[in-house]
């Protein structure tokens, strides 16, 4: 059930710009906007349509989104978006990854080891209850403290009362507070994945680029009981798919956007924070890919998190890129600069001008602080760093733990710390040798907490030490160590993160209090944009459930029309246009079903839907709630979306819901699968 909608200020940075363009936003199932559904497009959604897409949009865990596509628990989602899964339950003799996978009936289902899926089931509002706990005398830390006290026991009644995850989540910069209760579905099998080959066909050559022709595309199943999940709330499968200028909405989780940016926000962006986070991506990516070279089975072990820097490394350079548009920072400045001397002529609201100074401060803060962490995130070190602070934690009541040792999220931070999947000890140490050093480089080599991190050796050698000394990759002695505290253990690993955790905890502080500075700051501007903008809008992402609309449509790029769909046929057309690059290579299995493919079937679409990272994985659906596609990239010129939207050439990508269902039967010999899909 959704409650009342709540109409709140948005603080998109078009809503500085001028009113919302074209189809703009990712709105919150609970302030949907009827009006514009109405106006623009004749189309009126019910409270039973929002409840049953609603209830029909999943979550993964591993931060992608999906849909329910039939009554017996199948679960639609993207190759990469599964691929994390694919790479757990591979081993060197079978490479789901690489070759794919399709159980042939329920026993060859297999079990993922460490997913969760939520299937959001309700939305409140408990603004009044968070804020109520915030007393205007306190300092940002007292402040901050008193806020997560406050979400804390909000999440543990809710659980409590539900049986349902539930979390507090920020929105509008902290002007509002939502309680978002969620279905868990722990026990999540694969069903059936394409090979790596098709699902990522073009590589990274094609990655955010359009024309695509990829079936990013797997399936899952929930089950309960241990049998396939009798699910009420699912996505009829569309005869024929989207259909060129069809309105379509997309449902999933957006991870998170920055529109709400002051100018000085987005100029740390530009100038600090993008910079050092690519100097990071790029220097792990070249890890990752000399690692593979190794072997045939390094290649294997490096290949998704390769994948992810990739990725990674692309997108933000398009961010980057975007805010080093002078005329999109000039067009930002002189909409800033209007809206504070508006905020400053009003005797009602010139209280609220010092918000952005407040807020430039802060950046000039966490400038300083860039390069001062501690990042040691290798998945070992991580567990290490779980179970000392849990050791720590549980001695507190809940309310007094950080946030993910309360109570109300134990579940799923055990669900992660006593995963079974596998641990590739190789990369490990590796990994962490380069982040050890890094951190020499960032913190200077004789940084006393440095020289205590290497005991004497260089980094290479004191990640051998610790990969090979420790025994986390045993999860009963995680379980061991969860249950008996970690005082006293001799595990090199959980030495370095005892050794570590003061600083972690102190600059975690800092963080936080900086944070609850910028969060009453931009509360403050939210309320002079509410007076001088007015209302109606939406918040920026928070990897929670909103909808996105717009129709399907191609664009223009340096005066060529391009068209809004690609065919089947066309992908081995594509191939032979790129012959000799093996991202171009088509698996065995297309070639040898060419004959039975229709090579007009549509394959993938663009349409101007506001979508961001998280909507991966996304079902795109039509107004009748059939599922005609499936969300899994952006174009190049949709990248700067983090901060500003744009449909001139900004598109989101998706695979068409006629190709997955064809390439099932045709392809793939699955007839008993796409029998089930809609189901």
């Amino acid at each position: 059930m959704i409650k009342k909608p709540v109409s709140i200020l948005c603080f998109s940075l078009l809503s500085l710009l001028g009113s919302l363009q074209a189809d703009e936003g990712m709105w919150l199932f609970n302030g949907l906007p009827l009006e514009q559904f109405k106006s623009k497009y004749g189309f009126e959604p019910t409270a039973e349509w929002t409840d049953h897409l609603m209830k029909s949009s999943v979550r993964f865990n591993v931060g992608g989104s999906a849909s329910f596509v039939s009554s017996n628990g199948l679960v639609l989602t993207n190759h990469h978006v599964g691929s994390d899964t694919l790479n757990k339950l591979s081993t060197k003799e079978n490479n789901y990854y690489e070759d794919g996978f399709l159980a042939k009936n329920f026993d060859e289902e297999l079990k993922a080891p460490d997913l969760e899926l939520n299937q959001l089931i309700e939305i409140t509002d408990v603004t009044d209850q968070v804020n109520q706990s915030v007393k205007d005398n306190m300092s940002p830390g007292e402040a901050a403290a008193a806020r997560q006290t406050a979400i804390s026991k909000i999440e543990q009644t809710a659980t409590d009362q539900s049986g349902l995850r539930s979390d507090v989540v920020a929105l509008y910069g902290g002007a509002r507070y939502h309680l978002y209760q969620y279905k868990k579905y722990t026990d999540v099998r694969l069903v059936w994945a394409p090979e790596s080959a098709i699902a990522f066909f073009g590589g990274d050559a094609d990655n955010f680029e359009y024309p695509r022709y990829c079936l990013d595309a797997c399936l899952f199943r929930v089950y309960e009981d241990g049998k396939p999940a009798n699910v009420d709330h699912f996505l009829k499968w569309s005869d024929n798919g989207a259909k060129n200028d069809e309105l379509v909405f997309v449902s999933g989780n957006p991870g998170s956007t920055s529109r709400i940016y002051t100018m000085a926000a987005l100029k740390y962006e530009r100038d600090h924070y993008l910079p050092y986070v690519l100097d990071f991506i790029r220097r792990r990516e070249i890890l990752l890919q000399q690692f593979g070279l190794n072997s045939t089975e390094s290649a294997r072990i490096a290949r998704d998190g390769l994948f992810g820097f990739q990725n990674a490394r692309k997108a933000r350079m398009g961010m980057l890129q975007g805010l080093q548009d002078p005329a999109l920072m000039h067009a930002k400045q002189q909409a800033e600069q209007r809206i504070l001397a508006q905020v400053k002529e009003d005797p009602k609201l010139k209280q609220y001008a010092a918000a952005w100074d407040k807020i430039a401060e802060v950046q000039q803060q966490k400038a300083k602080r860039l390069g001062t962490g501690i990042s040691l995130n290798t998945r070992l070190f991580n567990i290490a760093q779980t179970l000392v602070q849990m050791s720590d934690e549980d001695k507190k009541p809940s309310e007094q733990r950080l946030a993910e040792y309360r109570d109300s999220a134990r579940d799923s931070m055990e669900q992660q710390l006593f995963s079974s999947a596998p641990v590739h000890p190789e990369l490990e140490q590796v990994i962490l040798g380069d982040l050890i050093a890094r951190m020499l480089e960032l913190r200077g080599a004789d940084d006393p907490l440095c020289q205590q991190i290497l005991e004497g050796n260089n980094p290479l050698d004191r990640a051998a030490q610790l990969a090979g000394g420790t025994q986390l990759m045993d999860v009963d002695y995680r379980k061991k160590l969860a249950k008996q505290g970690t005082d006293g253990c001799q595990d090199p690993l959980i030495q370095l993160a005892q050794l570590v955790d003061p600083v972690v905890r102190q600059q975690r502080k800092e963080s936080e209090e900086l944070q609850e500075i910028e969060r009453q700051a931009y509360s403050q501007i939210s309320e002079a944009l509410f007076a001088t903008q007015g209302t109606s809008t939406y918040p920026d992402a928070t990897f929670t459930l909103r909808l996105s609309y717009g129709p399907v449509k191609g664009y223009q790029e340096n005066g060529i029309e391009i068209p809004a769909f690609t065919t089947m046929g066309g992908t081995f057309d594509h191939e032979t246009a790129h012959q000799g690059q093996a991202d171009y290579d088509l698996p065995q299995s297309w070639r040898d079903a060419s004959a039975k493919i229709n090579p007009d079937t549509p394959f993938n679409f663009v349409c101007t839907a506001d979508i961001i990272g998280g909507n991966s994985g996304s079902p795109v659906v039509n107004k009748d709630l059939e599922l005609v596609g499936l969300i899994f990239d952006g174009n190049i010129q949709s990248l700067i979306g983090d901060y500003i939207y744009s449909d001139k050439q900004g598109r989101s990508v998706s695979v068409h819901s006629s190709a997955i269902r064809d390439a099932l039967r045709h392809i793939y010999n699955a007839d008993h699968i796409a029998d089930q899909l809609g189901n």
